[in-house]
């Protein structure tokens, strides 16, 4: 196995942390301009305390500097990757995009439905937040408090939803994938080409 050298390390290093401020400033501008609206639009926003308000712009911005980091650190390592190594995850690629063509639409919904449910559950959950606490505001006979209580309620049961959906959805790819015997053979790739082309780097 090759080892790092430092000046890759620092490299890395660098790479994420451009990613991290890339995350930062857009979703730090994107939340900042939807609570500023938010702040005009609607008096209920307008009574929140501020650090509820910050808590919002925290929960929007801590996710996307995180992804945004790790994508800009995988991209460093992608660009590092030579030999046997580079050639295996090439035709892995050129095999998956064969299948997503070939899939109906029906097929691509559950597939990228699969592969982002975490971050579906988590939108939905936002957003169905959003939403119910914009049309629970309009109610005129109730306290603030159970504003608050009821669009928490109204979130919470869609996520739920979302959640039995996620598990239902995962069941049935893991019984198709078996069903099919989709087995991971990318291990048995990496010995062939080593004793096939033992100069080749796999690293």
């Amino acid at each position: 196995m090759k080892h790092l050298t430092p000046e890759q390390l620092k490299a890395h290093d660098a790479a994420s942390r451009r990613g991290v401020i890339e995350g930062t400033l857009v979703s730090g501008a994107v939340a900042l301009a939807g609570s500023y609206w938010a702040q005009q639009r609607f008096p209920a926003y307008r009574r929140l305390p501020l650090s509820l308000k910050a808590l919002g712009v925290v929960v929007i911005v801590v996710p996307c500097l995180s992804i945004q980091g790790e994508r800009r650190g995988l991209e460093y390592d992608r660009s590092q990757w030579e030999g046997a190594s580079v050639r295996l995850l090439d035709e892995k690629e050129v095999q998956e995009s064969k299948t997503w063509d070939s899939m109906s639409l029906m097929q691509k919904v559950g597939d990228w439905g699969f592969r982002h449910q975490y971050s579906i559950i988590l939108g939905g959950w936002a957003g169905s937040l959003a939403i119910a606490g914009a049309i629970i505001s309009r109610q005129k006979y109730q306290t603030y408090p159970q504003k608050i209580v009821q669009a928490r309620m109204w979130a919470q049961g869609l996520t739920i939803g979302l959640l039995i959906a996620a598990g239902a959805l995962t069941q049935t790819r893991r019984a198709a994938m078996a069903a099919e015997g989709q087995i991971d053979h990318s291990w048995q790739d990496v010995v062939c080409f080593t004793f096939c082309f033992p100069r080749l780097r796999l690293y």
